[in-house]
């Protein structure tokens, strides 16, 4: 099904505003860095965008920040939104990609099934 412009335009908006946890963790998610397997940038899913995502395997990542306290209902509907789409979530927080990069992308890497 073709994107509307204003989907392509907001998901532009996103990869051109990311937030520090984003660029430290997206240095080692691209040029299929993990395994081989190949991640986007806020992938348009629906009506959600997901920080991260690997089509193929139908794993989505995300990152929570501040800005994500007390929205805990919206992020479970995202998630649910997304299960029921086939596709896995994985959640970290910002502090999480700042305190130990390495330890999220051997999460993420396990997920993928890279040994």
């Amino acid at each position: 099904m073709p994107r509307s412009p204003n989907t392509t335009r907001r998901a532009r908006e996103l990869r051109n505003a990311p937030t520090p946890a984003e660029v430290l963790l997206w240095h080692r998610l691209r040029r299929c860095a993990v395994g081989g397997h190949r991640f986007r940038r806020q992938q348009p899913i629906g009506p959600y965008y997901a920080d991260f995502c690997c089509l193929a395997l139908r794993i989505v990542v995300e990152l929570d920040g501040d800005t994500h306290e007390g929205l805990e209902e919206r992020d479970a509907r995202k998630d649910a939104y997304l299960a029921k789409s086939a596709f896995r979530v994985l959640r970290f927080w910002n502090d999480d990609v700042y305190r130990d990069v390495d330890a999220v992308v051997r999460a993420i890497a396990e997920a993928c099934g890279v040994k």
